[in-house]
Order: C-alpha cells, then sequence, then structure tokens
C-alpha cells in the first residue's frame, strides 16, 4: 500500500483530473448532439401531431355546431306542438264550458215552464 500511495503524486492526481475532465467534455458534446438531434426529431412528430389535432377538433367543432343546430329545430317544433295543444286545451275548454252554459239554460227553461 505504501508504494502505492507514493506512486500518486499530486501532478499524477492532476493530470488524471484533466484526463477525466476531457473525457466527460467530449462525451457531454457527443450527447448534445445527440439530443439535440432527437428533440429535433420529436420537435417535428410534435408539430405533425398538433396539426392533426387541431383539424380533428375542428371536426369536432362543426359536429357541435350540426348538434346545436338540429337541437334548436327540435326546440322550435315542440314549442310549436305545445302552443298547438295549448290552444286545443283552450278551444275544449270554452266548449265545455259553452255546453255547461247552455243546458244551465235548458234545464231553467224546462224548470220554468
Amino acid at each position: 500500500m505504501e508504494a502505492m500511495r507514493q506512486s500518486w503524486t499530486d501532478e499524477r492526481l492532476d493530470e488524471f483530473g484533466r484526463r477525466v475532465d476531457e473525457r466527460f467534455d467530449h462525451l457531454e458534446s457527443k450527447y448534445d448532439e445527440r439530443f439535440d438531434h432527437l428533440e429535433a426529431k420529436y420537435d417535428e412528430r410534435f408539430d405533425h401531431l398538433e396539426a392533426k389535432c387541431d383539424q380533428r377538433f375542428e371536426q369536432v367543432d362543426r359536429q357541435f355546431l350540426q348538434v346545436d343546430d338540429k337541437l334548436e329545430d327540435l326546440q322550435a317544433t315542440m314549442n310549436r306542438r305545445f302552443d298547438s295543444l295549448q290552444y286545443s286545451l283552450i278551444y275544449s275548454m270554452v266548449g265545455i264550458f259553452g255546453t255547461m252554459v247552455a243546458t244551465l239554460v235548458a234545464v231553467a227553461v224546462v224548470s220554468a215552464s
């Protein structure tokens, strides 16, 4: 153990540290290039995906507008039907009330005679 400690001088340790730093700097630049390439590749794919999603959302928006139009038409039709039903009920009540009045008048005339 003593021999190994004596052979590692400060100069050798400094040189070893510089070589390790050089190798890490080389690896860092190499991986930076690879990551930049991957990032550009994925940015392109995500841009394509985003454009595709935008098209799909536009289709969905158009379909919702069609559904809104159909619901508005359905609401207008239902309003017309309810108005028609309301008028029918009013005419029926007027007819029933008129029949009741005519019956009362007939009973009054028969009982008065």
